[in-house]
């Protein structure tokens, strides 16, 4: 069992739920350090003054907040610790809401909420209740001296709690996005096929076991292989597709090559065709490409990985 970065209770109504909150994921990026080059040495940073160049030591370094290019307001930190919220081992539930109406943008970071052995029905009777009504529930918890928003769902039997981000930390979409001109006409044939592609790539249900970061998975071979004394041919750069502007053509190509796919594959989701890249063919920008072979997974990583 992980340990618990947080321990409290849930409260709703007169209700108190005891919990204690563990990490649900974990970053697996390969990181590397920074060396010099001939002695292997490990390259170190220091805090020096912009204006003098000398290393300025921890007892001297304020901070400051930039209001202009080059002014600052210097906070010093008894009045930051004065507005930090005040620690709580209880989320008050202030609503509950459906899922649906929840914008996946506002999601953060996920953890699960495991039941204390001493409130293990209440903590059964509120998943069964939020599982049977589809709701989650909107509190705040007060975690690493900083308050945040939270999203409690039901998952599997257990409950999962989500930081969320504020309403003023999601950009507007009509800001960054605007949406395609009203203008654009699409023929029928075009609909049709389109929605017939996507239809052909759907798959039952979401399997997240089925993808891979192959990029990770290849690093960690090829440093194995170094570690070993493997001497590393770096292979071409492939050659880039040709453009294809017609989109009708490029619909149908990209339904002929599900279908080649789900004949090769045919007890695959989806018809086992790999997703479209940034400017696909379907969007009429790119030409087709052969679904590519599934890579073997990474051998094992190397007996010692160190972090930056």
């Amino acid at each position: 069992m992980p340990s618990a970065i947080w321990t409290g209770a849930i409260s709703f109504g007169l209700v108190q739920v005891p919990v204690r909150l563990v990490t649900a994921t974990r970053s697996k990026d390969v990181h590397f350090n920074q060396l010099e080059e001939g002695t292997g040495a490990r390259i170190r940073y220091k805090k020096v003054s912009s204006e003098s160049g000398e290393e300025v030591p921890a007892e001297r370094i304020q901070r400051g907040y930039e209001i202009s290019k080059g002014r600052y307001v210097v906070v010093e930190p008894g009045e930051i610790e004065a507005l930090r919220p005040k620690g709580s081992h209880t989320i008050e539930i202030e609503e509950f809401v459906d899922l649906d109406d929840i914008d996946p943008l506002y999601f953060e970071q996920p953890y699960y909420l495991a039941p204390d052995p001493r409130g293990v029905k209440p903590y059964k009777l509120l998943v069964d209740a939020m599982t049977e009504l589809n709701k989650v529930a909107i509190g705040r918890i007060v975690l690493r001296a900083k308050e945040r928003l939270v999203a409690i769902r039901p998952v599997d039997g257990v409950l999962c709690i989500e930081t969320m981000r504020y309403a003023d930390e999601v950009l507007p979409r009509e800001d960054l996005v605007p949406a395609p001109d009203g203008d654009v006409e699409l023929t029928e044939r075009e609909r049709a096929m389109a929605k017939q592609l996507v239809e052909s790539l759907a798959a039952e249900t979401f399997e997240p076991e089925k993808y891979h970061d192959e990029f990770r998975e290849q690093l960690l071979d090829l440093i194995e292989r170094k570690a070993a004394g493997e001497e590393i041919v770096t292979p071409a750069a492939p050659e880039e597709p040709a453009k294809v502007l017609d989109l009708v053509a490029a619909l149908e190509a990209s339904l002929e090559r599900a279908a080649t796919a789900r004949e090769r594959h045919p007890s695959a989701a989806g018809a086992g065709a790999p997703p479209a890249d940034d400017g696909d063919a379907a969007a009429g920008t790119a030409a087709p490409r052969a679904p590519k072979p599934a890579k073997k997974a990474a051998k094992k990583a190397p007996a010692k990985r160190r972090s930056a």
